[in-house]
């Protein structure tokens, strides 16, 4: 089975985070997440957050650092996470392809339905916090 290289971006601002849901046609549909997506054989990690991103949620990244890779099997699909701290863009996120988006702090991230794999990225979230 193939994996699948994802470039996923935590984007925050005073303690909240950004996330969308998924349309119910996707891998995980009706799930919430982090915007992002497929690593390109072209792309570096950060060149595919920055399509993803203003693709998505229509935000230009300005600055990223390395939060934590995760890879994940699904059972139908691998996945290879590879998650950035987004905390500098310009532009004001929205769902650009017509999903449901919202600001979260981190408290609220446990409240929502999220895939499995994003389990670790709110856990190092966590952690991050209490550093």
């Amino acid at each position: 089975m193939k994996q699948v290289h994802v470039a996923v971006g935590v984007v925050c601002r005073n303690d909240t985070f950004f996330v969308c849901k998924r349309s119910v046609e996707q891998h995980q549909g009706g799930k919430w997440e982090f915007p992002g997506g497929k690593v390109e054989a072209h792309e570096s990690v950060e060149e595919a957050l920055t399509r993803e991103l203003m693709e998505e949620i229509g935000i230009q990244l300005s600055s990223s650092e390395n939060l934590i890779e995760i890879a994940h099997d699904y059972g139908d699909k691998r996945v290879l996470l590879s998650v950035l701290i987004v905390d500098a863009f310009t532009g004001e996120p929205y769902g650009k392809e017509g999903q449901d988006s919202q600001w979260v702090d981190l408290s609220g991230l446990a409240s929502l339905d999220f895939p499995e794999a994003n389990q670790a990225i709110i856990q190092a979230l966590v952690e991050r916090a209490q550093s």
